[in-house]
Protein backbone atom coordinates (compact mmCIF):
# COMPACT_ATOMS: atom_id res chain seq x y z
CA UNK A 1 0.00 0.00 0.00
CA UNK A 2 1.35 3.40 -0.92
CA UNK A 3 0.02 6.91 -0.33
CA UNK A 4 1.79 8.53 -3.29
CA UNK A 5 -1.55 9.18 -4.99
CA UNK A 6 -4.20 11.15 -3.11
CA UNK A 7 -6.72 12.83 -5.42
CA UNK A 8 -8.72 15.92 -4.40
CA UNK A 9 -11.76 15.08 -2.29
CA UNK A 10 -14.20 15.48 -5.19
CA UNK A 11 -12.33 12.77 -7.15
CA UNK A 12 -11.96 10.19 -4.38
CA UNK A 13 -15.06 8.20 -5.29
CA UNK A 14 -14.16 4.95 -7.03
CA UNK A 15 -16.97 5.47 -9.54
CA UNK A 16 -15.93 9.07 -10.23
CA UNK A 17 -12.42 7.84 -11.04
CA UNK A 18 -13.72 4.92 -13.13
CA UNK A 19 -16.28 6.86 -15.16
CA UNK A 20 -14.19 9.99 -15.71
CA UNK A 21 -11.30 7.85 -17.00
CA UNK A 22 -13.34 7.26 -20.17
CA UNK A 23 -14.90 10.71 -20.54
CA UNK A 24 -13.84 12.80 -23.52
CA UNK A 25 -12.75 15.73 -21.38
CA UNK A 26 -9.54 13.82 -20.71
CA UNK A 27 -8.61 13.78 -24.41
CA UNK A 28 -9.67 17.27 -25.46
CA UNK A 29 -7.30 19.75 -27.03
CA UNK A 30 -4.51 19.41 -29.55
CA UNK A 31 -2.97 15.96 -29.80
CA UNK A 32 0.21 15.87 -31.91
CA UNK A 33 0.24 12.08 -31.64
CA UNK A 34 -2.92 11.95 -33.74
CA UNK A 35 -1.49 14.43 -36.24
CA UNK A 36 1.37 12.05 -37.04
CA UNK A 37 -0.63 8.79 -36.81
CA UNK A 38 -0.88 6.41 -39.72
CA UNK A 39 -3.00 3.27 -39.94
CA UNK A 40 -1.16 -0.04 -39.99
CA UNK A 41 -2.64 -3.47 -40.77
CA UNK A 42 -0.53 -6.16 -39.16
CA UNK A 43 -0.58 -9.53 -40.94
CA UNK A 44 -0.16 -12.38 -38.48
CA UNK A 45 -0.21 -16.17 -38.51
CA UNK A 46 -3.33 -17.98 -39.79
CA UNK A 47 -4.26 -14.95 -41.92
CA UNK A 48 -5.20 -12.91 -38.86
CA UNK A 49 -5.16 -9.15 -39.39
CA UNK A 50 -5.01 -6.59 -36.60
CA UNK A 51 -5.25 -2.85 -36.99
CA UNK A 52 -3.09 -0.31 -35.25
CA UNK A 53 -2.07 3.34 -35.46
CA UNK A 54 1.59 4.30 -35.43
CA UNK A 55 2.75 7.81 -34.51
CA UNK A 56 6.50 8.16 -35.11
CA UNK A 57 8.34 11.22 -33.90
CA UNK A 58 8.55 13.56 -36.87
CA UNK A 59 10.92 16.40 -36.02
CA UNK A 60 13.15 15.20 -33.18
CA UNK A 61 15.08 12.12 -32.10
CA UNK A 62 12.95 9.28 -30.72
CA UNK A 63 13.57 8.12 -27.16
CA UNK A 64 11.82 4.80 -27.75
CA UNK A 65 8.59 3.16 -28.88
CA UNK A 66 5.56 2.70 -26.60
CA UNK A 67 2.76 0.28 -27.47
CA UNK A 68 -0.59 0.82 -25.73
CA UNK A 69 -3.12 -1.97 -25.13
CA UNK A 70 -6.72 -0.97 -24.39
CA UNK A 71 -9.35 -2.68 -22.25
CA UNK A 72 -12.26 -4.92 -23.26
CA UNK A 73 -14.65 -3.14 -25.62
CA UNK A 74 -12.29 -0.17 -25.67
CA UNK A 75 -10.20 0.72 -28.68
CA UNK A 76 -7.12 2.51 -29.92
CA UNK A 77 -9.19 5.67 -29.59
CA UNK A 78 -10.35 5.17 -26.00
CA UNK A 79 -9.88 8.32 -23.96
CA UNK A 80 -7.30 6.81 -21.61
CA UNK A 81 -5.31 5.55 -24.63
CA UNK A 82 -5.39 8.93 -26.39
CA UNK A 83 -4.48 10.78 -23.19
CA UNK A 84 -1.62 8.46 -22.28
CA UNK A 85 -0.35 8.30 -25.85
CA UNK A 86 -0.30 12.08 -26.10
CA UNK A 87 1.76 12.31 -22.90
CA UNK A 88 4.41 9.90 -24.14
CA UNK A 89 4.45 11.40 -27.63
CA UNK A 90 4.94 14.91 -26.26
CA UNK A 91 7.82 13.56 -24.18
CA UNK A 92 9.69 12.24 -27.21
CA UNK A 93 8.42 8.67 -27.67
CA UNK A 94 6.88 7.14 -30.76
CA UNK A 95 3.50 5.56 -29.96
CA UNK A 96 1.66 2.55 -31.35
CA UNK A 97 -2.01 2.00 -30.44
CA UNK A 98 -3.27 -1.52 -31.15
CA UNK A 99 -6.86 -2.63 -31.77
CA UNK A 100 -7.63 -6.23 -30.88
CA UNK A 101 -9.78 -8.31 -33.17
CA UNK A 102 -13.38 -6.96 -33.24
CA UNK A 103 -12.43 -3.74 -31.43
CA UNK A 104 -12.62 -0.28 -32.91
CA UNK A 105 -13.90 -0.58 -36.50
CA UNK A 106 -12.17 -3.87 -37.28
CA UNK A 107 -15.00 -6.41 -37.22
CA UNK A 108 -14.64 -6.97 -40.97
CA UNK A 109 -10.95 -7.92 -40.86
CA UNK A 110 -11.35 -11.47 -39.47
CA UNK A 111 -14.26 -13.93 -39.70
CA UNK A 112 -13.41 -15.38 -36.28
CA UNK A 113 -14.59 -13.79 -33.05
CA UNK A 114 -12.42 -12.07 -30.48
CA UNK A 115 -11.55 -14.08 -27.38
CA UNK A 116 -9.28 -12.88 -24.61
CA UNK A 117 -7.44 -16.20 -24.73
CA UNK A 118 -6.03 -15.26 -28.16
CA UNK A 119 -2.67 -14.24 -26.73
CA UNK A 120 -0.54 -15.37 -29.69
CA UNK A 121 -1.97 -12.83 -32.12
CA UNK A 122 -1.56 -9.94 -29.68
CA UNK A 123 1.96 -11.12 -28.86
CA UNK A 124 2.73 -11.38 -32.58
CA UNK A 125 1.53 -7.83 -33.11
CA UNK A 126 3.71 -6.58 -30.25
CA UNK A 127 6.71 -8.43 -31.71
CA UNK A 128 6.22 -6.72 -35.07
CA UNK A 129 5.87 -3.26 -33.57
CA UNK A 130 9.02 -3.77 -31.48
CA UNK A 131 10.95 -4.04 -34.75
CA UNK A 132 9.80 -0.69 -36.13
CA UNK A 133 12.75 1.02 -34.47
CA UNK A 134 14.59 -2.06 -33.22
CA UNK A 135 17.66 -0.13 -32.11
CA UNK A 136 15.61 1.83 -29.58
CA UNK A 137 14.04 0.84 -26.24
CA UNK A 138 10.56 -0.65 -26.51
CA UNK A 139 7.88 -0.34 -23.82
CA UNK A 140 4.45 -1.89 -23.33
CA UNK A 141 1.58 -0.34 -21.35
CA UNK A 142 -1.76 -2.13 -20.91
CA UNK A 143 -5.04 -1.18 -19.24
CA UNK A 144 -7.61 -3.54 -17.67
CA UNK A 145 -7.87 -6.47 -20.09
CA UNK A 146 -4.91 -4.90 -21.88
CA UNK A 147 -3.13 -5.09 -18.55
CA UNK A 148 -3.95 -8.79 -18.46
CA UNK A 149 -2.53 -9.19 -21.98
CA UNK A 150 0.58 -7.27 -20.89
CA UNK A 151 1.18 -9.63 -17.95
CA UNK A 152 0.75 -12.69 -20.13
CA UNK A 153 3.11 -11.19 -22.71
CA UNK A 154 5.66 -10.68 -19.92
CA UNK A 155 5.34 -14.36 -19.07
CA UNK A 156 5.63 -15.41 -22.73
CA UNK A 157 8.79 -13.33 -23.14
CA UNK A 158 10.57 -15.77 -20.83
CA UNK A 159 10.35 -18.27 -23.71
CA UNK A 160 10.25 -15.90 -26.70
CA UNK A 161 12.21 -12.76 -25.76
CA UNK A 162 11.60 -9.43 -27.45
CA UNK A 163 15.14 -8.14 -27.50
CA UNK A 164 14.51 -4.41 -27.06
CA UNK A 165 11.54 -4.73 -24.64
CA UNK A 166 12.72 -2.87 -21.54
CA UNK A 167 9.65 -2.60 -19.32
CA UNK A 168 5.96 -3.55 -19.09
CA UNK A 169 3.36 -1.54 -17.18
CA UNK A 170 0.00 -3.10 -16.31
CA UNK A 171 -2.68 -0.69 -15.05
CA UNK A 172 -5.80 -2.06 -13.33
CA UNK A 173 -5.12 -5.52 -14.82
CA UNK A 174 -7.74 -8.22 -14.81
CA UNK A 175 -6.31 -11.11 -12.79
CA UNK A 176 -9.39 -13.32 -12.33
CA UNK A 177 -11.78 -12.72 -15.26
CA UNK A 178 -14.60 -14.65 -13.62
CA UNK A 179 -14.54 -12.45 -10.51
CA UNK A 180 -14.32 -9.30 -12.65
CA UNK A 181 -17.29 -10.34 -14.77
CA UNK A 182 -19.38 -11.00 -11.67
CA UNK A 183 -18.28 -7.63 -10.27
CA UNK A 184 -19.43 -5.83 -13.42
CA UNK A 185 -22.76 -7.64 -13.31
CA UNK A 186 -23.23 -6.66 -9.65
CA UNK A 187 -23.24 -2.92 -10.49
CA UNK A 188 -26.23 -1.97 -12.70
CA UNK A 189 -24.45 1.06 -14.18
CA UNK A 190 -21.31 -0.87 -15.13
CA UNK A 191 -23.36 -3.81 -16.41
CA UNK A 192 -25.43 -1.50 -18.61
CA UNK A 193 -22.31 0.26 -19.93
CA UNK A 194 -20.45 -2.91 -20.93
CA UNK A 195 -23.55 -4.78 -22.07
CA UNK A 196 -24.49 -1.99 -24.48
CA UNK A 197 -20.95 -1.71 -25.86
CA UNK A 198 -20.63 -5.47 -26.36
CA UNK A 199 -24.09 -5.70 -27.92
CA UNK A 200 -23.19 -3.05 -30.50
CA UNK A 201 -19.97 -4.91 -31.23
CA UNK A 202 -21.75 -8.26 -31.70
CA UNK A 203 -24.27 -6.65 -34.08
CA UNK A 204 -21.38 -5.24 -36.13
CA UNK A 205 -19.88 -8.72 -36.36
CA UNK A 206 -23.20 -10.20 -37.44
CA UNK A 207 -23.57 -7.53 -40.11
CA UNK A 208 -20.08 -8.28 -41.47
CA UNK A 209 -20.58 -12.07 -41.42
CA UNK A 210 -24.34 -12.79 -41.49
CA UNK A 211 -23.78 -16.39 -42.59
CA UNK A 212 -21.67 -17.11 -39.52
CA UNK A 213 -23.38 -15.29 -36.67
CA UNK A 214 -26.87 -14.69 -35.36
CA UNK A 215 -26.69 -12.94 -31.99
CA UNK A 216 -30.31 -11.88 -31.61
CA UNK A 217 -31.07 -14.30 -28.77
CA UNK A 218 -27.80 -13.45 -27.02
CA UNK A 219 -28.75 -9.79 -26.94
CA UNK A 220 -31.89 -10.57 -24.94
CA UNK A 221 -29.85 -11.88 -22.01
CA UNK A 222 -29.51 -9.67 -18.96
CA UNK A 223 -25.95 -10.13 -17.69
CA UNK A 224 -22.45 -10.20 -19.15
CA UNK A 225 -21.91 -13.67 -17.70
CA UNK A 226 -25.06 -15.03 -19.35
CA UNK A 227 -24.08 -13.48 -22.69
CA UNK A 228 -20.58 -14.91 -22.39
CA UNK A 229 -21.93 -18.40 -21.69
CA UNK A 230 -24.28 -18.18 -24.67
CA UNK A 231 -21.60 -16.97 -27.09
CA UNK A 232 -19.15 -19.64 -25.94
CA UNK A 233 -21.71 -22.43 -26.29
CA UNK A 234 -22.66 -21.31 -29.80
CA UNK A 235 -19.34 -20.32 -31.28
CA UNK A 236 -16.42 -21.81 -29.34
CA UNK A 237 -14.93 -25.02 -27.98
CA UNK A 238 -15.60 -23.84 -24.42
CA UNK A 239 -18.84 -24.90 -22.84
CA UNK A 240 -18.88 -22.51 -19.90
CA UNK A 241 -17.55 -19.11 -19.01
CA UNK A 242 -15.77 -20.58 -15.98
CA UNK A 243 -13.67 -22.84 -18.20
CA UNK A 244 -12.92 -19.98 -20.58
CA UNK A 245 -12.02 -17.49 -17.84
CA UNK A 246 -9.55 -19.91 -16.24
CA UNK A 247 -7.56 -19.99 -19.48
CA UNK A 248 -6.43 -16.38 -19.18
CA UNK A 249 -6.44 -15.79 -15.45
CA UNK A 250 -3.19 -14.52 -13.91
CA UNK A 251 -3.12 -15.84 -10.36
CA UNK A 252 -0.83 -17.32 -7.72
CA UNK A 253 2.64 -18.05 -9.07
CA UNK A 254 1.87 -17.12 -12.70
CA UNK A 255 4.41 -14.25 -12.64
CA UNK A 256 7.33 -15.83 -10.80
CA UNK A 257 9.56 -16.53 -13.82
CA UNK A 258 9.59 -13.21 -15.65
CA UNK A 259 12.61 -11.91 -17.55
CA UNK A 260 11.28 -8.38 -18.19
CA UNK A 261 10.76 -5.77 -15.42
CA UNK A 262 7.05 -5.24 -14.74
CA UNK A 263 5.12 -2.58 -12.84
CA UNK A 264 1.53 -3.27 -11.81
CA UNK A 265 -0.70 -0.43 -10.64
CA UNK A 266 -4.10 -1.01 -9.06
CA UNK A 267 -6.47 0.56 -6.53
CA UNK A 268 -7.95 -0.84 -3.39
CA UNK A 269 -11.31 0.65 -4.39
CA UNK A 270 -11.38 -0.70 -7.96
CA UNK A 271 -15.02 -1.81 -8.46
CA UNK A 272 -14.06 -4.35 -11.15
CA UNK A 273 -10.77 -5.90 -9.98
CA UNK A 274 -10.79 -7.43 -6.46
CA UNK A 275 -7.68 -6.20 -4.67
CA UNK A 276 -7.21 -9.40 -2.64
CA UNK A 277 -5.99 -11.24 -5.73
CA UNK A 278 -2.95 -8.95 -5.85
CA UNK A 279 -2.01 -9.76 -2.28
CA UNK A 280 -2.01 -13.45 -3.18
CA UNK A 281 0.37 -13.08 -6.14
CA UNK A 282 3.87 -14.48 -5.91
CA UNK A 283 6.10 -12.01 -7.74
CA UNK A 284 9.49 -12.02 -9.39
CA UNK A 285 12.00 -9.72 -7.62
CA UNK A 286 12.04 -7.37 -10.63
CA UNK A 287 8.26 -6.86 -10.44
CA UNK A 288 6.89 -3.74 -8.77
CA UNK A 289 3.35 -3.80 -7.35
CA UNK A 290 1.70 -0.49 -6.44
CA UNK A 291 -1.66 -0.55 -4.66
CA UNK A 292 -3.31 2.80 -4.02
CA UNK A 293 -6.20 3.45 -1.70
CA UNK A 294 -7.95 5.50 -4.41
CA UNK A 295 -8.01 5.32 -8.19
CA UNK A 296 -11.00 3.24 -9.23
CA UNK A 297 -10.58 1.32 -12.48
CA UNK A 298 -8.17 2.80 -15.06
CA UNK A 299 -8.50 6.11 -13.21
CA UNK A 300 -5.81 7.61 -10.96
CA UNK A 301 -6.97 11.06 -12.06
CA UNK A 302 -5.38 14.00 -10.30
CA UNK A 303 -7.69 16.64 -11.79
CA UNK A 304 -10.87 17.00 -13.84
CA UNK A 305 -8.68 17.97 -16.79
CA UNK A 306 -7.69 14.32 -17.10
CA UNK A 307 -4.16 14.56 -15.71
CA UNK A 308 -3.21 11.22 -14.16
CA UNK A 309 -0.76 10.03 -11.53
CA UNK A 310 0.64 7.15 -13.53
CA UNK A 311 1.92 8.84 -16.70
CA UNK A 312 4.95 10.60 -15.21
CA UNK A 313 5.45 7.71 -12.79
CA UNK A 314 5.77 5.24 -15.66
CA UNK A 315 8.27 7.42 -17.50
CA UNK A 316 10.33 7.94 -14.35
CA UNK A 317 10.42 4.17 -13.88
CA UNK A 318 11.89 3.77 -17.37
CA UNK A 319 14.81 6.02 -16.42
CA UNK A 320 15.83 3.80 -13.50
Amino acid sequence: MTDDFTPPFYLRSAFAQTLLASRKIGAQGKNPMLDSAREVILNLLDDIKLQGFYSPQANRPTKGVVTLLHGWEGSANSVYILRTGRFFYENGFSVFRLNYRDHGDTHHLNPGLFYAILLDEVFGAVQQVAQYESGLPFYLVGFSMGGNFALRIARKCAEQPIRNLKHITSISPVLDPEKSTKAIDSYPLLRKYFREKWSRSLLKKQTCFPDLYDVREVLTLRTIEEMTDAMLQRYSEYKSSSDYFRRYAVLGDALTRLTVPVTMITAQDDPIIPVEDFYNLKLHPSTELIIHRYGGHNGFLQALSGRTWYEKRIMDRWKM
